[in-house]
């Protein structure tokens, strides 16, 4: 799956493009993907959200807190 780079220069979530905020640059499969800060917490803790968005997201595993 190749990315336009269009595309490729917006948050994954959010759809914001990198003259708005700083993107963080994620390579997942091959292809490069992109999320703002603000997004970043969904990648990490809660990775279903993006099933539709990101490719093989249903199989994400959301990191485990320990106290």
């Amino acid at each position: 799956m190749n990315v336009s780079e269009t595309t490729a220069r917006r948050c994954l979530v959010c759809e914001c493009d990198v003259a708005a905020t700083p993107l963080i640059t994620l390579e997942y499969r091959d292809t490069t993907f992109r999320v703002c800060p603000r997004h970043l917490p969904v990648l990490i803790h809660d990775p279903a959200q993006l099933i539709g968005r990101l490719p093989g997201a249903e199989n994400l595993r959301p990191a485990e807190i320990e106290d």
